[in-house]
């Protein structure tokens, strides 16, 4: 039995939809045995699929079962084998920095309709 490389990545849970694993595909950022893969290329039992990740990480996987119906997320890690070494405490701690800068630079929102009506009910109250 074969599966579509889109499918499977959506049913393990390795993407939160399947047009989001199409478009990683598409992008380039999913590698089947070393080869840049399309999302309709077909998968077999034991290929290795390698997912880039956000800040230059990859992500190493060995396809252990193959699904085409969803399943339980916990059901669904026994599909693969993660083959991802651990990061190193440099590497976390890297990212966290990252978290930390993104956050001090997003630009600060507009307050929505519940923020708002307390800022006046504040306002108000100090007449």
């Amino acid at each position: 039995m074969d599966v579509r490389l889109d499918v499977w990545l959506d049913v393990a849970c390795l993407f939160k939809t399947r047009s989001e694993a199409q478009q990683a595909c598409k992008l380039g950022k999913v590698t089947v045995n070393g080869q840049s893969a399309k999302p309709h290329r077909l998968l077999r039992t034991d290929d290795l699929v390698e997912i880039g990740r956000p800040f230059g990480r990859r992500q190493k996987i060995r396809v252990k079962t193959l699904a085409e119906r969803h399943v339980a997320k916990a059901d669904a890690r026994a599909l693969y084998e993660e083959l991802t070494p651990p990061p190193s405490p440099e590497e976390v701690e890297m990212r966290r920095m990252e978290r930390i800068y993104r956050a001090a630079i997003t630009p600060p929102r507009a307050p929505d309709k519940r923020e708002r009506r307390a800022l006046r009910r504040l306002k108000e109250g100090e007449d």
